[in-house]
């Protein structure tokens, strides 16, 4: 699932970020080389080349990554929350095996997004544990309610649709094993997006009750998830830097213009009306205009005062304590695994 830009930094929930340490100053030799070195990534940046784990890169390039791609696989992970709470309550056993599949696949995109961030020299248990203190942040959307099934529905038409927009670009992305990994995310993210929308379909062909119900959660989701994309590129001082670099290939304010102006057209022919009276169709621009986003909402969310952010939090928190004896299995076994190894082999 996921994702709002990752252009928030990690830090605590009063939004002040993390202390830096201040590294020593480099002599004439040492600069030299760094300049040389940075001058070759530099290349390869103008070149669209793939920067590998094994290659150099300059500090911040590596920092900014490791906080993306860890912010990334912590909404993965956090996001199995809020439709995950409805599996048990699905209204069919084919609804409940599409949704437990699905929720399992976000999982699974945690997991190998984590191991992505692992290349650039980040222990799991560290992210880990930025996750679990409430220092590293995650997408806001899922710090919202859902409060009925058509918020999975909605979740898979809206949110995963955003995400596809979003994550898309980022099959392109400088570094490699991010890039390799979104080529699957994405595939399995349209599949959750055109399921969410199938849904969706069928509860709109149902009573007045369930059409009433759909667009009930159409008018709670639709401005978290606008603003999922990040702050307006005015206000994102990263996002200049992450193009430069390639991480990010399509600014906050493009991408969610093209979210909105593809979902126009899809929320007509699904018979629900977006909750925005400024939303009309530009004909100098040749795209939609759509009303102000309430950025002060967006801010008190990812500072960890949303409507549900504590419960994410300790549901996450309380989950990882209780598969400790899992992971201390699996050490244990390969602990043992290693020992015969090594006796076999004396």
């Amino acid at each position: 699932m996921y994702t709002q830009s990752l252009d928030v930094p990690d830090g605590d929930h009063s939004g002040k970020p993390a202390l830096k340490a201040v590294a020593r100053p480099l002599n004439d030799a040492e600069l030299a080389r760094q300049t040389q070195l940075q001058t070759r990534f530099d290349e390869r940046i103008d070149a669209d080349q793939k920067i590998e784990p094994q290659d150099w890169m300059p500090e911040a390039y590596r920092k900014t990554l490791v906080r993306q791609i860890s912010q990334h696989a912590h909404s993965e992970i956090i996001g199995m929350q809020p439709e995950g709470n409805w599996i048990s309550r699905a209204p069919s056993l084919k609804r409940k095996a599409i949704l437990l599949a699905k929720v399992q696949d976000e999982g699974g995109h945690g997991l190998y997004l984590y191991s992505a961030a692992e290349t650039l020299g980040t222990a799991r248990e560290q992210m880990l544990d930025g996750l679990h203190s409430g220092r590293a942040k995650y997408s806001s959307i899922f710090n919202y309610p859902t409060l009925t099934w058509a918020d999975v529905g909605v979740i898979g038409w809206l949110v995963d649709g955003a995400a596809i927009m979003n994550q898309i670009p980022l099959c392109r992305c400088s570094y490699g094993p991010y890039a390799r990994a979104m080529i699957r995310v994405c595939k399995e993210e349209s599949f959750h997006q055109r399921q969410g929308y199938e849904s969706l379909l069928a509860q709109m062909k149902g009573t007045p009750a369930q059409r009433d119900m759909v667009q009930d959660a159409v008018n709670r989701w639709w401005w978290p998830v606008l603003a999922m994309f990040g702050p307006p590129d005015a206000d994102s001082p990263n996002s200049a830097q992450g193009m430069r670099w390639g991480i990010k290939r399509v600014s906050n304010d493009e991408l969610r213009q093209k979210f909105v102006d593809a979902t126009v057209p899809q929320a007509r022919v699904l018979g629900v009306t977006l909750p925005d009276p400024d939303l009309k169709w530009n004909e100098a621009r040749q795209q939609h205009d759509y009303g102000a986003i309430d950025w002060d909402e967006f801010w008190a969310t990812v500072n960890g005062n949303g409507p549900c952010n504590h419960e994410r939090l300790a549901t996450r928190v309380k989950a990882h304590e209780d598969g400790q004896w899992v992971r201390d299995a699996a050490l244990a076994h390969a602990e043992k695994h290693r020992a015969r190894q090594l006796k076999e082999a004396a």
